[in-house]
């Protein structure tokens, strides 16, 4: 896999950004193989991704990150570069539900997603086989209801032990309390079984079928200490009709789920969400 440098990021628009940068990868003699820009005209706000052969770059990460930060400043840039090499960790949570966590780690074990998945967190003990076959560490925490907080201060401690970058509720039936939604903002990424702002809560499927909808989907987002309500990273839909119970709704929902969810994850890994308030930029390759 050829190494490249990802460097992403927004900054209130102006004239004279993308002359600048450009500029300075020149000086570097810098070989641009990806670049995506966008404006929001509504809240005049400027975002950048650039993916640059790393084979081509006359310094090293941490000089591009000194000499760079004079532009940055300039511009009051919130930026990052990364090194494509040096795989994120994820650790993910999960339930009694297997379908959305057997297809991450598929994908993961195939090289289909480039990362490291350091663990997973689940308050069942019913898919340890599943997860030890992989030679993945697992760790069973219960989540009792007199005593919830004990229980995240557990899963807590395995996350940072494991020093996870990301963690992935796949299909994690438990709330995240809102201190981690702020110790991990942007780190934490759910998979919802239902294409928000519908049906939010438990049983959506079940909520749309009462309803006749016509179209049922998932939605993949940040975890914010709103429920169901964080920055949406990937959505898609697949159409029912009138004859499908709630049963066929949950079975045709879950494709949808585990789709939606690696595919949020993959543009994560390769930094391709930019979050902006409560909205995402999505540069796709």
């Amino acid at each position: 896999m050829k190494k490249t440098l990802r460097l992403v990021m927004s900054c209130p628009d102006k004239v004279g950004i993308v002359a600048a940068v450009s500029q300075f990868l020149n000086d570097q003699n810098v070989s641009i193989l990806e670049a995506s820009h966008h404006t929001d005209l509504d809240q005049q706000r400027f975002f950048m991704r650039h993916e640059i052969d790393a084979a081509t770059l006359t310094i090293n990460v941490d000089e591009f990150r000194t000499q760079f930060s004079t532009i940055a400043d300039e511009y009051q840039m919130d930026w990052c570069i990364t090194d494509s090499t040096e795989k994120q960790k994820v650790i993910l949570l999960a339930t009694k539900e297997s379908h959305c966590l057997n297809d991450i780690m598929h994908r993961w074990h195939t090289g289909e997603l480039d990362c490291d998945i350091v663990g997973v967190i689940a308050n069942h003990e019913n898919l340890r086989s599943m997860v030890e076959w992989y030679k993945i560490p697992y760790h069973c925490v219960a989540v009792p209801k007199e005593n919830k907080m004990s229980a995240f201060k557990e899963i807590e401690k395995h996350i940072d032990e494991s020093g996870a970058d990301t963690i992935v509720l796949a299909r994690y039936m438990q709330i995240f309390p809102e201190y981690l939604c702020e110790k991990y903002k942007y780190q934490v990424i759910n998979i919802h079984h239902s294409f928000l702002p519908s049906f939010v809560g438990a049983k959506p499927y079940h909520q749309a079928a009462v309803r006749g909808v016509k179209l049922i989907g998932a939605t993949c987002h940040y975890v914010t200490a709103e429920l169901d309500a964080g920055p949406i990273i990937e959505q898609d839909v697949i159409r029912v009709r009138h004859s499908h119970s709630a049963e066929d709704m949950v079975r045709l929902g879950k494709d949808i789920e585990k789709l939606v969810l690696s595919r949020g994850l993959r543009l994560h890994l390769e930094g391709r969400v930019l979050v902006h308030g409560n909205k995402t930029v999505i540069f796709e390759a």
